[in-house]
């Protein structure tokens, strides 16, 4: 009797939780179990240079990478280098995604079109990226242009892959009740094609941004002129600076984690908004 009592007790003194703070709690934790892996191999590593479990010189200790990323901060290398490298994946991520998206939706909209030019796509499309570099390379030279290119390239193909997937899986239905309420042809594409496309289109940005990202290290790596975060990998494995080869492959981690975040939380609101207008 005296324990029901209290359980009922402490079910009363429980102060509710309102939606918004519950959220905040579930990505918290999801945050912190997140983060256990990369603490743990933090830890490994750490204790593999303080108990002395190797001595190799292809694994610096935590202490001198963050000496390096000091010094590199401190003299403003490390920033010159990151912005010259994101700037050249924002241009090229907008430009491959737009044109990915022009070229997506007529390729989805028009049959004829998808007759005449889909067959050369689709066989473009299966050559690697990689096998373009030098191509752009005598086109564009070695610069900024080329790694633009490059980007872009690797920005446009997710974007009309999607965007065509996405408009050609609009539920027939819903172009019937278009017909049937006289829908012109723009109103069927605002109104109906668009709207029913967009998780996908959205799919096709979302790997765009990740690819192009990617991108910037390749193009940087193999096109070597400039500046840039994959020049300043380039320059440590030359000279086997492996404190500043691993701070870079860190900086590379912890801005790919910040774009898929940032790409998650636009979606996370495209939804909200597409469902509070239904």
């Amino acid at each position: 009797m005296v324990m029901s009592s209290l359980a009922s007790s402490s079910k009363l003194l429980r102060v509710p939780v309102s939606p918004a703070v519950a959220l905040w709690q579930r990505r918290a934790r999801a945050t912190l179990r997140g983060l256990a892996l990369p603490t743990l191999v933090l830890l490994v590593w750490w204790a593999a240079y303080r108990f002395q479990w190797t001595d190799s010189k292809l694994l610096v200790p935590i202490g001198q990478v963050w000496d390096t990323a000091q010094r590199l901060s401190a003299n403003g290398e490390l920033w010159v280098s990151l912005g010259a490298s994101l700037q050249r994946q924002s241009l090229g991520f907008a430009i491959g995604s737009l044109a990915g998206l022009v070229f997506g939706t007529v390729l989805g909209l028009s049959r004829w079109f998808d007759q005449f030019v889909g067959p050369s796509f689709h066989a473009f499309k299966q050559v690697s990226l990689l096998a373009w570099i030098p191509l752009i390379s005598v086109w564009f030279g070695l610069g900024d242009p080329a790694k633009v290119a490059f980007l872009s390239l690797a920005a446009f193909f997710p974007v009309v892959l999607n965007t065509f997937e996405g408009i050609r899986s609009v539920p027939r239905e819903l172009t019937e009740v278009a017909r049937v309420f006289a829908f012109t042809r723009w109103q069927l594409i605002r109104r109906v094609v668009l709207p029913s496309a967009l998780p996908s289109i959205f799919t096709g940005v979302y790997l765009a941004l990740l690819y192009s990202w990617l991108a910037t290290l390749g193009a940087e790596y193999l096109l070597t002129s400039g500046k840039g975060i994959g020049n300043l990998l380039v320059d440590g494995r030359e000279h086997f600076w492996m404190d500043q080869v691993l701070l870079c492959v860190a900086v590379v981690g912890a801005v790919g984690f910040l774009l898929n975040l940032g790409a998650a939380a636009v979606e996370a609101r495209l939804v909200r908004g597409r469902g509070a207008r239904r």
